[in-house]
């Protein structure tokens, strides 16, 4: 009995198959039948008869002859008792197993799956993100696990995203840690797996534990597995290199928002771009080879398409060159990287001739770096990685002020200052959210402000609130003082940074869906963890959003090609352009247009922008 369901049937049916044999015995033996009938029943007969009464009661009402309907009446009743039992040890089962279905503990049947393991926060735009790329594949699937009800992880996902188009989204509860309960998601059928980090002090611990889960399962597969895996402190990255080699990417997700954060400070516009780039509903970055570019150069490749902007080269060794000098020739396996709508639309366009206007194209002299003076205000575990980013930016004699009231603020900046070279380092403890402590900081004396939110020390809400209060003291300020600021502000709800856009901020960081769109990206393509690493390091070329005057004459109407004509002389890509006239219109994607078709005519003016890779 205590083996289940399956050993309680077979035991039953035993004791069935008795109650009919011994029940056919005696009437065989002891010459039994019914009146009706002249000759004894046969074993198989007798057999038959008391096998129809065991099953069905109302069969007996038939019978005559006291000692037949003797016998029989025992075999009916026996029947009932069995037949009763077998029906209530069906049921339970049936009941037991769609409790285990209910919560999660049935094996997921599904191949090529991406596999999510653990919850967070960034668990919603993950699924967006991935359900959007799978539009064109079929009967795609997502899979997740996590130590919570799975009812419960359906009911959320179902709230939040109503419509999961043609993915499915299948939840089931264990610990991504146990290799029992991983084998129920089953992994070696995976295309790809995420990693989440946990919302606690211990997170990379986790993490780390569930990579080497995987890799060093006794039931892992033969072939490698595509490992995405989100990690928080640097001084974990290496032993999660070790644990999951070359199966596993690791992103370190404060250096990913430390290094964009910089970036946007110092390029109004530039998170727009950033999250373009990353995000699946405009332009993505792909890989292709094209045979008809073979023994061309990387300038020939840039202007070969009309629809897709040409950003650098994926060599035959998988190595990535991202804007590499424009006489670099392409060889058989080299790849394109191209910005494009879609995989499909990168495509060459033939064109030879191309409409480029030199009169228009400008050389002016390049500008020296000036000492700049930067303002932090607030606190989190990002704040050190941000400073030190900003050492690899600034010039000799720059500074940067920190004003924050957080309890981990002095300690880490003592540490920080020793390593500054560039930079001279102030500390002021002092309530950001307080508008005496804001205009006592002349805040015009500062070319860049960026606002960090206090994830370490309050929840997501209460954190984002206090930057929202700080955005608007500075909003009014600016609008007393005749002057703007060019502010950088870190969120973490997306509900949140769309609340604050009233503050007409020059660029919102939204830390945890930029994370969650890189983690998608990846699972999808590993091979662009080596593009973005290029782009947001400071050796080698980066994104920039330059005066459009330092390319091209103003109020002359020109199309796309003249504007890269321009960049290529000067040893950079153009990749689009921001118009001045939406920088503060989140509908016109803030005057940013990324991959512009570039047949189409444009003029710029005074105030816009151009988007080009460049190493300064």
């Amino acid at each position: 009995m205590s083996r289940g369901v399956i050993a309680l049937i077979g035991w039953l049916g035993i004791a069935s198959v008795l109650l009919i044999i011994i029940a056919s015995l005696i009437v065989v033996v002891g010459h039994i039948h019914p009146e009706d009938t002249p000759q004894d029943l046969g074993f198989i007969e007798a057999s038959w008869q008391s096998l129809m009464r065991a099953i069905d009661s109302g069969t007996i009402g038939g019978d005559t002859g006291w000692g037949y309907r003797t016998v029989m009446l025992g075999v009916t009743v026996g029947g009932i008792f069995v037949v009763s039992i077998l029906i209530g040890v069906i049921t339970s089962g049936i009941e037991s197993k769609l409790d285990t279905m209910r919560k999660g503990r049935s094996f997921v049947a599904e191949k090529n799956h991406t596999l999510i393991l653990g919850w967070s926060t960034k668990i919603m735009p993950i699924i967006s993100e991935l359900v959007i790329a799978n539009e064109n594949q079929r009967n795609p699937s997502i899979v997740i696990m996590a130590t919570k009800d799975k009812v419960e992880m359906e009911d959320e996902i179902r709230e939040k995203i109503p419509d999961t188009q043609n993915t499915s989204v299948i939840c089931r509860s264990g610990s991504p840690l146990d290799l029992r309960d991983l084998q129920i998601v089953n992994p070696n059928d995976a295309k790809s797996i995420i990693v989440l980090a946990p919302e606690d002090a211990h997170s990379d611990i986790d993490v780390i534990k569930t990579i080497l889960a995987l890799t060093n399962s006794p039931n892992r597969k033969e072939s490698k597995y595509h490992i995405v895996a989100e990690i928080r402190d640097e001084r974990n990255l290496e032993v999660g290199g070790i644990v999951g080699g070359d199966e596993t990417v690791l992103l370190l997700a404060q250096d990913l928002i430390s290094r964009i954060t910089v970036q946007t400070c110092r390029q109004s516009g530039l998170s727009v771009i950033y999250t373009e780039l990353l995000d699946y509903g405009g332009d993505e970055i792909y890989f292709q080879q094209e045979p008809k570019l073979t023994g061309k150069t990387y300038k020939d490749a840039i202007f070969a398409y009309e629809d897709s902007a040409i950003m650098g080269i994926r060599y035959a060794d998988d190595e990535v060159d991202i804007n590499p000098p424009m006489d670099t020739e392409l060889k058989a396996g080299d790849s394109v990287i191209a910005v494009s709508e879609d995989d499909d639309t990168v495509k060459v366009s033939g064109r030879t001739s191309f409409e480029i206007i030199d009169e228009a194209i400008v050389n002016p002299a390049p500008e020296t770096l000036k000492p700049e003076r930067t303002l932090i205000l607030g606190w989190n575990q990002t704040g050190c990685s941000i400073v030190h980013q900003l050492e690899t930016y600034v010039a000799d004699g720059s500074s940067v002020t920190v004003v924050a009231d957080s309890p981990y603020v002095e300690g880490e900046l003592v540490t920080l200052d020793n390593k500054l070279r560039r930079q001279k380092l102030e500390f002021i403890r002092a309530n950001t959210t307080s508008r005496e402590t804001l205009e006592s900081l002349d805040l015009r004396s500062y070319e860049h402000i960026i606002v960090l939110c206090y994830s370490r020390v309050y929840d997501m809400q209460k954190s984002d609130s206090m930057t929202l209060i700080t955005l608007l003291h500075l909003r009014d300020i600016s609008q007393k003082l005749g002057t703007t600021f060019n502010i950088v502000s870190e969120m973490q709800d997306i509900g949140n940074k769309e609340l604050a856009e009233v503050t007409k901020a020059n660029d919102f960081i939204v830390s945890d869906r930029l994370i969650s769109l890189m983690l998608a990206q990846l699972s999808e393509s590993r091979a662009l963890k080596k593009v973005f690493d290029q782009l947001l390091n400071a050796d080698g070329s980066e994104i920039y959003l330059k005066p459009a005057t330092d390319y091209v004459k103003t109020g002359v109407e020109m199309d796309f090609y003249t504007v890269m004509e321009s960049a290529a002389r000067k040893g950079q890509t153009a990749l689009g352009f921001r118009k001045s006239e939406h920088f503060d219109d989140p509908k016109k994607d803030y005057g940013v247009n990324l991959n512009p078709k570039k047949s189409a005519k444009v003029t710029f003016n005074q105030s816009d922008r151009v988007i080009v890779l460049a190493e300064d």
